[in-house]
């Protein structure tokens, strides 16, 4: 079976948003590793750890905006300063269901997010990125 990427990161404190985001990944082939962390903190340390290990390390990170320990903002600037983060060239998509405009202002000025991504994550979605 082939897959159109080694391992995909979900971030997300929703049980049922990462349920359903996790059956249209599987279903769609879309990585042969779909890792799910319900929170951004263990997050940030599963993308250390995969960094120094040279293992499971994402190619794709599908992260939520509105968590209640971290933000999806908090999350970015956390992530960026990990050692040797940039020469993997990570994607990362906000999804999320927030239309504030202040949120899409700051994904739309963030250099680390691909795209912004309305909630539910759909096979039409997938197939455009």
């Amino acid at each position: 079976m082939a897959y159109r990427h080694k391992t995909v990161l979900l971030v997300d404190d929703s049980y049922l948003d990462n349920l359903i985001s996790r059956k249209i990944l599987e279903k769609s082939n879309y990585a042969e590793n779909i890792v799910v962390i319900d929170s951004p903190q263990r997050a940030v340390a599963y993308i250390e750890n995969s960094i120094k290990v040279k293992k499971d390390i994402p190619e794709i990170i599908f992260l939520d905006i509105r968590m209640p320990e971290m933000n999806g903002f908090d999350f970015l600037r956390k992530i960026n300063v990990i050692e040797g983060i940039a020469k993997h060239e990570i994607k990362i998509y906000m999804l999320s269901s927030s239309l504030d405009p202040n949120d899409l202002k700051k994904i739309e000025e963030n250099q680390l997010v691909s795209k912004f991504i309305g909630k539910p994550l759909t096979n039409e979605i997938l197939e455009e990125i």
